[in-house]
């Protein structure tokens, strides 16, 4: 969507310069020294497996006969020092397929002895990835040592990126030099900003004629790397964005702004429906359920439209939304528009939201970049709650976790002297808490049989992101397979393949986001039980199914990002035989917590009571929030691991 949107800008970009005089890039003639110099690892990092010696990359925006063009070019030096870095590197994945324009492509190695194996087009070879259907080039290397230096340089033309775009200043390796640098023809203006502590970007207007240099270059930039749990990498790496923002040429300001992308969006999906569209969005709409509850009506249509009108958004375009309804095929185009027309037909005030993958782009409130505006949403006012329309597995109130705990664009109609026009503002997409991600789990284990062997009883209830990873796999799994991923679920908390009885309720996408997915199994717990001397040890703790353990053997370098809310209640009654006792009970009294600005946002609690020749143990364990801040990592850690702690807890049982 809004890259169609910037195509219209950018094709009025184009009628603007063609009259200029066509200007040649600044580095056509780039390329690498003929005799590098040896390199050897700072004492700082002699260590590290690898090391980012240099990467330079340069974008120059030009204006050809036949409009602008964009190169860009890639320069990377690498020092291997591991035999994991041997291993990883044997391959040098080529950053674009075969069709686009490639204007320079080479690669070499550097070896400790000063000689040079020089890579080419022979030795670029073709990978495929059969499950994704996507085709890989790589250079293939033979012949890598410890100590030696991968260079590459990549060079491309293609169509220019004006409308926002982000590139990564720090990697998960050390980065001793790098250097960006965008050039532009003088008569365009970009607004520019840097994240995480980024160095100033610097604007010069002398080093190329009639050109603007913008760069930013930084030294010895520390790893990041990417492996700590609960975090978001690439929101928290230092990067820089850029967008176009003014055209001198011809007066143009505040390119790809809101404002303008609001109205177009407005104004292009409510505009009139022909009839013959408008007569099958009123035949379409008799199948749909009638509620007078206004959440369950946008359920009602949800689940129609995603059962009956497959989406693909490289679907080919249909003539009109009648075609789309009987063709059942939607575009990203159509489907949005189909939405629109169905909730007009049933007078359900709406919003569009655009919006970005918080885990990839985190959308700022404060740089208007169409890079922003990727996914789609409604939003739905009256209730406060968000739906999305593409994604077949999610029903009202539940949209995609990576869209939520973000900013988005919202846009709504609003009447100026009689006209409705769009309006966008951007607003906080909220996420549902734990009132929706609520797990609760009921266990009873009677020994009242036979102490060496207790029947065990377990009814999980799922609600919220927690069901959605089971419930809809019974509409796209055959059935066989749907009871071979029942009974792995089941192992995790019976830790064997067998068990006495096993069933299920609200499975199904028929049940997605109105009642929690309900799993019960019954089994006989004799392997959980120990024989010691006079005792028996009883593993309860792992009644409750294997839990995360969070351990940082470095120093944290991330705050804590979780992808939602979520909490457990888990209660477990033990009846004993008449008699017996019972030691460590004492382990089941926990109490963690995570506290951020006085109010508790993580904890962790555990108790237990007894009652004649029944023990009832209660646990409570939540996350009411997404983001913790570094300085509470370890109060959080503390919490995580509290679960897996109580993973571990063995009872002593004495007839």
């Amino acid at each position: 969507m809004r890259k169609i949107l910037s195509k219209c800008i950018l094709v009025l970009l184009l009628c603007q310069v063609n009259s200029l005089i066509a200007q040649e890039y600044t580095f056509k003639n780039y390329k690498w020294e003929q005799k590098p110099e040896p390199f050897t690892a700072p004492e700082a990092y002699k260590n590290e497996n690898e090391i980012i010696v240099s990467r330079t990359i340069k974008i120059e925006v030009v204006n050809d006969k036949n409009g602008p063009k964009q190169y860009y070019l890639l320069h990377d030096k690498i020092f291997i020092n591991s035999d994991d870095a041997i291993e990883k590197n044997n391959k040098i994945y080529l950053p674009f397929s075969s069709n686009e324009n490639v204007v320079k492509n080479e690669a070499r190695v550097i070896l400790k002895s000063g000689k040079i194996i020089s890579l080419d087009k022979k030795d670029i070879k073709e990978e495929v990835d059969e499950e994704r259907g996507i085709k890989y080039n790589y250079f293939a290397i033979n012949g890598l040592e410890k100590g030696a230096l991968i260079e590459k340089i990549f060079l491309l033309e293609e169509a220019p990126e004006l409308n926002g775009k982000t590139f990564r200043m720090q990697d998960d390796l050390p980065i001793l030099n790098i250097d960006f640098e965008l050039i532009h023809p003088n008569h365009l203006v970009f607004k520019t900003k840097g994240y995480n502590n980024l160095a100033e970007a610097n604007i010069d207007d002398k080093r190329y004629e009639n050109k603007i240099s913008i760069s930013v270059k930084e030294t010895n930039v520390p790893k990041l790397e990417d492996d700590e749990k609960y975090s978001n990498w690439k929101a928290n790496i230092k990067h820089f964005r850029y967008k176009l923002d003014e055209n001198l040429y011809n007066g143009s300001k505040n390119l790809y702004n809101y404002k303008e992308f609001a109205a177009n969006v407005f104004e292009r999906f409510n505009a009139e429906l022909d009839k013959k569209s408008q007569k099958s969005v009123e035949d379409f709409c008799k199948s749909i359920p009638k509620s007078n509850n206004l959440q369950e009506q946008i359920w009602n249509i949800e689940n129609k439209v995603k059962k009956t009108i497959p989406y693909n958004r490289y679907f080919d375009k249909k003539e009109n939304l009648a075609e789309v309804i009987k063709t059942k095929q939607a575009n990203q185009t159509e489907i949005l528009s189909l939405y629109l027309a169905i909730f007009k037909h049933f007078k359900i005030e709406n919003q569009i939201v655009f919006a970005s993958n918080r885990y990839d782009i985190p959308f700022d409130p404060e740089f208007e970049s169409y890079e922003n505006l990727d996914e789609l949403l409604f939003f739905f006012p009256s209730i406060n709650k968000f739906m999305t329309p593409t994604e077949i597995e999610y029903r009202i109130p539940l949209i995609p976790n990576i869209l939520a705990n973000n900013n988005g664009l919202f846009i709504k109609g609003k009447e100026f002297a009689g006209v409705k026009m769009g309006i966008g503002e951007v607003n906080f997409i909220p996420i549902p808490g734990v009132e929706i991600t609520h797990d609760v789990m009921n266990i009873t284990i009677d020994f009242t049989k036979d102490i060496e062997n207790p029947i065990i009883t377990n009814e999980m209830s799922f609600g919220g992101y927690a069901a959605l990873n089971f419930q809809p796999i019974k509409d796209f799994a055959p059935a066989e397979q749907y009871k071979e991923i029942l009974k792995s679920i089941a192992e995790n908390y019976t830790l064997q393949e067998e068990y006495t009885s096993l069933t299920t309720e609200n499975d199904g996408t028929d049940f997605i986001g109105k009642k929690p997915f309900v799993l019960k199994v019954t089994f006989e717990g004799k392997d959980l039980v120990q024989k010691a001397g006079d005792n028996y040890l009883f593993s309860v703790g792992k009644t409750i199914g294997s839990q995360m353990e969070l351990y940082q053997e470095n120093k944290r370098m991330m705050p804590v990002e979780i992808d939602y809310p979520h909490s457990y209640l888990r209660k477990i009654k033990i009846k004993l035989p008449k008699g017996a006792t019972v030691k460590n009970l004492e382990k089941f009294t926990m109490n963690y917590k995570t506290d951020i600005n006085g109010k508790t946002e993580a904890a962790f609690v555990s108790d237990y009571k007894t009652q004649g020749d029944e023990i009832m143990i209660e646990n409570t364990e939540y996350y009411n929030i997404i983001n913790y801040p570094l300085e509470h990592f370890d109060s959080y850690k503390a919490v995580i691991n509290a679960a897996a702690d109580f993973n571990k807890i063995v009872i002593v049982l004495n007839q």
